[in-house]
């Protein structure tokens, strides 16, 4: 038998990722893009109920405080969205809220001046207003770091071996967020589950006027088949002598969004109060802001692919990070009670649907912003069960880590080296978060707990969170070990060109700033 050719067992390494039916600065119809942007802001609207329903109840917050909330983060991740998409990296990324703030924000509302105020309702205004001032300080490192160019800098040091743990700890790192919540109400997320996959890839060659329509809306399509049929399981009385857990997490009725929302209320800066100021709040919520630049920057580089455009250069990159803390110092104005970081859900939707376009997220954060103001309608949309929203966490977190995967074709994985510092650097960047999460269930604080407040926020918030474990072992180890003789192993030459604007033509078509303003802002 004659011995297969080397073509035909090999892929070659390719810059762009094929098989997009639009990418970043091509659009679908209007009618379709309006119908994208509308199942971004759903998809979107699963983290922006799901932090202030954990949060505002903690602080002695009403369920007319958690809609607010609620109300005010849509708004905000509508207008940050628009800045990044316009002004910042300009791909098509959403821009919502992020996990990476729970470990700061918690340690403010237990607080000993805070806890110890008896009214409820002013506790929660006092703890709002800390968190505001802490938020409004830690902005400023994004600031800093992402217009004077030192994130760009930082990357120098950022290779595609470096970055593969990183990209894909993104979406591996939120498993948590995935099946354990699928499972709190098995009769709606493995349906839902199911469905979304059957849909989306089993029978995405079903056209309707030669338009792959259950490929394109299978998360919309999926999820309101089986957010109805939770309704109906709601209105039957299925859940009337269940567990008050399983009715949390079953019931369309039971988060209180709807009775509780205006029908018009238009969020606006210090509506909570004057912010206050602490320094220990504001060094441990710096922590978060770096842990959300270390993530938004892994997911700028999976939704660049996602996209079908090259890898974001380094100029562009700092830019966007510093839109980045422009959009955390409005979180901190206008009280959303977590700051700002790429939606890694919103990421994965670009590769399910096969769409990149910029222009599909833009609609999307019209959606945000309008029905932020008409409280009943939004709050409609985001009655959805949890279970439902994790399900298609479950696709699309996947979808995202093997788009950091992807970035090994671009290196040499015959390479003990490279062996050592991916399995080391993946294994570390899932490890150490999950003995934080364990420890701190059972001691109910973190590993790091000195007298110090302020530096046990920082340690805890830096190794909670996996994409940040990775990138300090991967770039460590990438940078020490054997670094002067194994450029090509580590993919610096494919690299090399996309480290700066100028270094590939096609970077002028995808990052260049809108409005002409690359003459008063000339990239590097």
């Amino acid at each position: 038998m004659e011995a297969p050719k080397t073509e035909e067992i090999s892929h070659l390494p390719m810059d762009q990722l094929q098989g997009l039916e639009y990418c970043i600065d091509s659009n679908p119809s209007w009618v379709e893009s309006i119908a994208l942007g509308f199942q971004h802001y759903i998809l979107a609207l699963g983290t922006a109920v799901m932090i202030p329903s954990f949060l505002v109840p903690l602080m002695g917050g009403s369920d007319d405080d958690k809609v607010r909330v609620v109300q005010t983060l849509l708004f905000v991740e509508g207008i940050n969205t628009l800045l990044q998409t316009l002004f910042g990296t300009r791909l098509p990324t959403v821009m919502g809220g992020s996990y990476a703030f729970m470990v700061p924000i918690i340690s403010i509302i237990h607080d000993s001046k805070l806890a110890r105020i008896e009214d409820s309702h002013l506790r929660f205004l006092s703890t709002m207003r800390a968190v505001q001032g802490a938020m409004i300080v830690a902005s400023s490192i994004q600031i800093i770091l992402g217009f004077s160019q030192a994130w760009a800098i930082c990357s120098r040091f950022f290779s595609p071996l470096g970055m593969v743990p990183v990209i894909a700890l993104v979406g591996f790192g939120l498993f948590d967020r995935g099946f354990p919540v699928v499972g709190h109400c098995v009769e709606i997320g493995i349906p839902m589950l199911v469905m979304f996959v059957v849909l989306s890839q089993y029978l995405k060659k079903f056209q309707t006027r030669q338009l792959p329509i259950l490929e394109r809306f299978a998360l919309l399509v999926s999820a309101t088949v089986i957010w109805s049929y939770a309704h109906l399981l709601t209105a039957s009385g299925a859940y009337k002598h269940r567990p008050e857990l399983t009715q949390h997490n079953c019931r369309t009725d039971k988060a209180n969004l709807i009775s509780s929302a205006p029908w018009i209320k238009i969020p606006y800066p210090l509506e909570w109060g004057a912010p206050t100021f602490d320094a220990g709040h504001a060094f441990g919520m710096m922590a978060a802001v770096l842990v959300s630049l270390i993530e938004s920057t892994g997911a700028y580089k999976a939704a660049s692919r996602l996209a079908s455009a090259t890898p974001p250069p380094a100029h562009v990159l700092s830019r966007g990070v510093g839109w980045q803390g422009i959009g955390i110092l409005l979180n901190g104005l206008f009280g959303t009670l977590t700051g700002s970081t790429v939606s890694v859900e919103n990421v994965g939707l670009l590769g399910s649907t096969r769409v990149g376009s910029r222009r599909v997220v833009q609609i999307s954060a019209g959606f945000m912003i309008f029905f932020s103001m008409l409280g009943k309608f939004g709050a409609l949309f985001a009655s959805i069960p949890f279970p439902i929203f994790a399900a298609a966490y479950c696709v699309l977190f996947g979808l995202v880590a093997s788009v950091g995967l992807s970035f090994l074709q671009f290196t040499n994985m015959n390479s003990m080296r490279n062996l050592f510092i991916t399995g080391v650097a993946f294994f570390l960047g899932l490890s150490i978060p999950e003995y934080f999460r364990e420890y701190t269930s059972k001691a109910l604080h973190g590993p790091t707990h000195t007298r110090a407040g302020w530096f046990n926020d920082f340690l805890n918030t830096i190794f909670f969170s996996s994409p940040t474990v990775a990138l300090i072992v991967a770039v460590f180890l990438d940078n020490t070990l054997d670094y002067k003789d194994s450029a090509k192993d580590r993919g610096m030459p494919w690299w090399a060109k996309f480290r700066t604007f100028k270094g590939d033509s096609r970077n002028e078509e995808f990052y260049t700033l809108p409005f002409n303003l690359n003459r008063y802002f000339p990239p590097s």
